[in-house]
């Protein structure tokens, strides 16, 4: 099993996979970089530690710069599909533990998953239901753990404020929990619990079902 300070190899430089290899150098992972375009592998060459000019679905070329080496390798080359099914099945044939890959549509992830992907990713996707629900409703925040489960930041609506959480009946009646809390005039978040009391300035983060959140939110 990859442990999180295994270096990881990044196939592809678009905007997905730059700002993935930087954040996860920032993050202080040791980060391969590879894309087949001179002109973006110059450009980072002084933000990476290690950029190179490779072409993904060579199966000489990933020889070439050690790929088998590596325990995790994100294919971040979703928008051309050949190019993303022949990097990745190419890692699945070299043996590659941990392998990533994006995906534009249902159809490529299912032939990625097919072909050998252990994880497949749709970042502009994700990224466009969490700002929808930002730019829709009352959230401050949402992040969806899985297509059944999400944390939200919020504020608490009216009938939680004032009151004990644990008199609330808060789980029973909305079928959500509140799991932390940043108090009015405070800096940081700390844990809920049966009792805290809320007021109108605190921030809450809830966690429950996408439907029952949304509910939740527009009770303010």
């Amino acid at each position: 099993m990859a442990s999180h300070k295994d270096p990881v190899a990044v196939l592809g430089l678009g905007r997905f996979g730059t700002a993935l290899a930087l954040e996860l150098a920032r993050g202080g992972t040791e980060v391969l970089a590879v894309d087949n375009r001179p002109d973006i592998v110059q450009r980072l060459s002084g933000q990476l530690g290690q950029v190179v000019i490779a072409d993904a679905t060579d199966a000489d070329a990933l020889g070439e710069i050690g790929i088998a080496d590596f325990s995790r390798v994100v294919v971040a080359i979703g928008g051309h599909l050949e190019a993303s099914i022949l990097a990745t099945a190419l890692l699945s044939e070299l043996g590659i533990r941990d392998i990533w890959a994006k995906a534009v549509t249902r159809q490529q992830a299912t032939i990625l998953s097919r072909i050998g992907a252990h994880h497949v990713v749709f970042p502009e996707q994700e990224m466009g239901e969490r700002i929808a629900h930002l730019v829709a409703g009352r959230l401050l925040d949402w992040v969806e753990l899985d297509p059944q489960w999400v944390f939200a930041k919020t504020k608490p609506p009216r009938e939680i404020v004032g009151v004990p959480l644990g008199q609330t009946g808060l789980r029973k009646k909305h079928h959500v929990t509140v799991v932390s809390v940043k108090p009015e005039n405070s800096s940081s978040y700390t844990h809920a619990d049966y009792d805290t009391v809320l007021t109108y300035g605190a921030e809450i983060v809830i966690a429950g079902r996408p439907a029952e959140v949304e509910r939740f939110v527009e009770l303010q």
